[in-house]
């Protein structure tokens, strides 16, 4: 019985894991099809011929500024996230360790901001950009988005399961409470600093109305704006549409297979199952 239920976990898992490829191939079949292949009635698994010639068609497109909206959003999500793992991690870490008053309400107050929809933030965090003349600059799509009160909820649950010993010890040879963050506690805390930076640089790379209202010229657009360029009132350019999509995408798995098995050990740690 114990096989049987074994091989009934790995059938159900298998079909659970073709159902999640399903929008993967979708975008790789439609993405090398022409227009007719896409729309027509008689469905195949891959058109006939693949056109090939619809990456380049993508990349030559002088509507859509595609490497340029590639490279803003690499930049913008690279920035958020070092920024963002630096700003959060401090403030997990004292709010963890440093002793001081009122701290647990100064992190009641971190959790609070969670609960307010990012819709009631969105005209006066506009506002604010606006008048220091960031609309279309790197600093007004990025500088907004650094303060992550998720991201210091994780980093102030695990921290507060760092052993304590390694802190003493740095105590005891003349360490401050900066120097024993720097020299003790990121270089033993690579699990948690991957896993909320994937999940910090996937939100950045993905986020699509703040850029989209921050960036307004070409130059500022990011990858989600141009995307969203391929689809108009007018016309709907549905295999350029598709391989974009699939162009951009591609940022994002190289991140989750790269840091996957710290991915999972820092939820793990930082107490996101809990």
């Amino acid at each position: 019985m114990e096989r049987v239920g074994r091989a009934l976990r790995s059938v159900l898992l298998i079909v659970l894991a073709a159902f999640f490829l399903v929008p993967f191939y979708l975008l790789v079949r439609n993405g090398l099809a022409t227009e007719a292949d896409i729309t027509g009635t008689d469905w195949t698994f891959f058109p006939h011929s693949l056109k090939w010639s619809n990456l380049r068609e993508l990349f030559d497109d002088s509507s859509v500024p595609m490497v340029h909206a590639l490279r803003n959003s690499a930049v913008i999500a690279v920035l958020t996230t070092v920024g963002t793992l630096l700003l959060a991690s401090l403030a997990g870490y004292g709010l963890a360790r440093i002793e001081y008053p009122y701290a647990n309400r100064v992190f009641y107050a971190f959790l609070v901001t969670l609960m307010i929809p990012s819709a009631v933030t969105f005209v006066p965090s506009f506002v604010l950009v606006s008048s220091l003349g960031w609309i279309s600059t790197l600093r007004g799509l990025i500088v907004p988005t650094l303060f992550n009160a998720f991201a210091v909820f994780l980093f102030r649950q695990y921290f507060l399961g760092f052993p304590r010993e390694l802190e003493d010890a740095a105590k005891v040879d003349g360490l401050g409470h900066w120097r024993t963050y720097w020299r003790i506690v990121v270089p033993n805390t690579r699990p948690v600093f991957a896993a909320v930076g994937a999940i910090v640089f996937i939100g950045s790379w993905n986020s699509f109305l703040w850029p989209l209202v921050i960036g307004q010229d070409r130059d500022a657009w990011t990858v989600q704006v141009a995307l969203a360029t391929f689809t108009t009132a007018q016309t709907v350019n549905l295999h350029e549409l598709f391989i974009a999509a699939a162009v951009s995408i591609l940022p994002l798995l190289v991140v989750f297979v790269v840091l996957q098995r710290h991915i999972v050990a820092g939820a793990e740690r930082s107490g996101i199952d809990d």
